[in-house]
């Protein structure tokens, strides 16, 4: 008898967990590569072709204050994807493998019965791909077998995808958009110089995103035939900054705030918006919540649910950031609240060099061209001299761009001390300390060029096809 009661209840229990995975929301990320945060229409941008993002955010909230921990591929990836920061992680610096034995929220949705699928650029290492039942890449955008994951997974299971692009990372060529923008479209930020090379780099990297676009509206509207989109909680976002100088791997807003939109119907009030503070690591305890399952001690973030409940709601009073090796030595950290941006150099003699795919760009020649002629303005030299400063703040209300250095300023003199103090204090809460052996410089940081005793190594860095 004891048996049979046994099977009973064991059945029962089968049946209110099937009801409860049909009940359980979906999830989907949506990861541009290298993508400026005010680079796509719904941030401002007034011409660069995003029509599909630009709906999203119609039917969505967009979140005006979201920050990445570091600007720099992977390590951002596996921020993401642990709710950790990346000198946590085991894979603080670009190419890492995210090491195995790191809880990634992707798993924890798999252990519970959700069918998880990742497509596109994957940059998360091996041990990572446990996480995943399906792993698909892609073609020139990475975008390529969004549609073919989604079409192809069990339609009894619930769903979490990682759709990841290649775009819009270098390099870039022509011909990526039928209609690419025009010079006339371009809007040039004032670190960088306004000259044409530097606005037709800038228009073949407004056609990647705009390519990205098109594919996120695929999408959506394949998840609207199969009538999932209602129960689908969206997420579009980049993992770092335009690849160009003072950008991308820099912790300045330019390179660690990213285009943050929530689409999820019946949950989030349709054309919302919400300048409430949160970090990439808020994502993983933010989904497992929404899926009803348990946040582990190891997840760093906050959940942002009541945000999406109330977009005046906060859940933190800072972001902090970091910045590790990306082809060059470095240490760097910030703390951001809403208005005031400090950073700490450890390493102020070097210059701050972008990627060396952006050094080859014509943008960062053409800075190089203007300094030799002694024409690049105060405001556009950051990424070529040295020393640098080891401290920086800046009030990020009236300098959005922030070019003026306030550490200095004794009006300034109690907030400096407060962000000193708040960054201790994460320092010592997150054990983060600066290794005696830093990874060394492996390009050259005016030409881009791979330094000789690198020469004949393998470059680990996947090349996009």
């Amino acid at each position: 008898m004891l048996r049979y009661l046994l099977l009973f209840l064991a059945a029962m229990t089968l049946a209110s967990s099937s009801l409860a995975a049909a009940e359980r929301p979906n999830f989907i990320i949506i990861i541009g590569d290298d993508v400026g945060w005010n680079d796509i229409g719904p941030y401002g941008h007034p011409h660069v072709k995003t029509p599909n993002l630009d709906r999203m955010a119609k039917v969505g909230m967009r979140f005006d204050a979201a920050f990445l921990t570091c600007s720099s591929c992977s390590p951002s990836r596996c921020s993401i994807m642990t709710g950790r920061f990346p000198h946590n992680t085991g894979a603080a610096e670009l190419h890492m493998p995210l090491p195995a034995d790191q809880i990634v929220f992707a798993g924890l949705l798999k252990e519970a019965g959700y069918y998880t699928g990742a497509a596109g650029k994957w940059h998360l290492g091996k041990p990572a791909e446990v996480n995943f039942d399906r792993i698909m890449g892609g073609g020139p955008s990475g975008c390529e077998n969004w549609e073919k994951m989604i079409s192809e997974r069990p339609m009894d299971k619930p769903f979490f995808f990682w759709l990841a692009s290649f775009d819009a990372h270098r390099p870039y060529k022509e011909g990526t958009i039928d209609q690419p923008h025009g010079r006339q479209e371009i809007v040039v930020p004032p670190f960088l110089p306004d000259e044409p090379p530097v606005r037709d780099d800038l228009g073949m990297y407004y056609d990647e995103i705009s390519r990205l676009d098109d594919y996120t509206g695929k999408v959506m509207a394949l998840l609207k035939k199969q009538n999932v989109l209602d129960n689908t909680f969206i997420l579009f976002m980049a993992d770092n900054g335009r690849p160009f100088p003072r950008s991308k791997i820099t912790i300045y807003d330019s390179g660690v705030k990213t285009p943050f939109i929530v689409q999820w119907p019946g949950h989030v009030k349709a054309g919302a918006t919400t300048d409430s503070l949160i970090s990439s690591i808020d994502i993983a305890p933010t989904i497992l919540q929404l899926a009803g399952l348990p946040v582990g001690p190891s997840f760093q973030g906050k959940s942002f649910a009541p945000i999406l409940e109330n977009p005046k709601a906060q859940t933190r009073d800072y972001v902090v950031s970091e910045h590790n090796w990306h082809d060059y030595k470095a240490f760097e950290r910030s703390v951001r609240s809403k208005q005031f941006l400090y950073i700490y150099n450890a390493l102020p003699q070097l210059t701050g060099s972008p990627p060396a795919d952006a050094v080859n760009s014509p943008t960062f020649q053409t800075m190089l061209k203007l300094e030799a002629e002694g024409k690049l303005p105060a405001d556009q030299r950051g990424p070529l001299v040295a020393p640098r400063p080891q401290e920086e703040l800046y009030e990020v209300v009236d300098d959005p761009y922030q070019l003026k250095n306030l550490v200095d300023d004794p009006a300034y003199a109690k907030t400096l001390a407060t962000m000193r103090q708040e960054y201790q204090a994460w320092k010592n809460r997150t054990e983060d300390e600066m290794t005696a052996q830093l990874t060394p410089d492996k390009f050259d940081r005016r030409s881009g060029q791979r330094l000789p005793e690198f020469q004949n190594k393998k470059k680990r860095q996947p090349k996009k096809k």
